[in-house]
């Protein structure tokens, strides 16, 4: 591997029964508030993606709960700040969404050099808290993919 992060990643809303929301704040930037994110590595299936990341920035087992993977896709741009993780010329990002349904507001181990805070909110507000357009709007949608859902 050249040593960048691929411009491949995945967006996972942990999220209860009763739609709170687990958000995470950004040790790097206070006040930027998300889900799981996380890049792709190697050539790992994105299903595996989103299973390590969780794992790696929330402690949460994720074989325990029910993993949805939405099979929709953003494409952003990169912040300027962090392009230099990339390779020369790459400027947008695809994410892929997924959904983890956990029964109650949980405990977390969050990765304390990737997030320096956490919280269960309700999905309205933390939508709004969210910094991340694509994140705020996966938020948004989750009432209705649940209706949705088999």
């Amino acid at each position: 591997m050249s040593g960048y992060k691929q411009a491949v990643s995945v967006l996972v809303v942990i999220y209860t029964p009763a739609l709170d929301i687990l958000l995470l704040e950004r040790a790097a930037h206070p006040s930027f508030w998300q889900s799981v994110t996380g890049s792709r590595e190697d050539d790992e299936q994105l299903i595996d993606t989103a299973r390590r990341e969780v794992g790696e920035e929330t402690g949460i087992d994720t074989r325990l709960y029910r993993l949805d993977d939405w099979r929709l896709t953003n494409n952003f741009e990169i912040f300027a700040e962090w392009r230099h993780r990339y390779a020369p010329g790459v400027t947008h990002n695809l994410e892929h969404l997924f959904a983890l349904q956990v029964p109650h507001c949980i405990e977390i181990t969050p990765a304390p050099d990737e997030h320096r805070d956490w919280t269960w909110m309700p999905w309205r507000a933390a939508a709004e808290r969210c910094f991340s357009w694509t994140n705020r709007d996966a938020i948004l949608m989750l009432p209705e993919r649940l209706h949705r859902r088999p």
